[in-house]
């Protein structure tokens, strides 16, 4: 599960990064990265709990 949310993060950079440079699409960009940042958030959580 942890590779997963990982994974997920990833994309959501790789997505937010496209966006900001090539882009340009406003709010989205932001969203992007506010989802990354909590996906790794909650494993570094979720990781320390077990």
């Amino acid at each position: 599960m942890n590779s997963l949310l990982y994974l997920i993060a990833v994309i959501l950079l790789i997505g937010w990064l496209l966006g900001f440079f090539v882009y340009s699409v406003g709010s989205i960009i932001h969203v992007l990265l506010v989802l990354a940042i909590v996906s790794v958030l909650l494993s570094i959580i979720r990781r320390s709990n077990v």
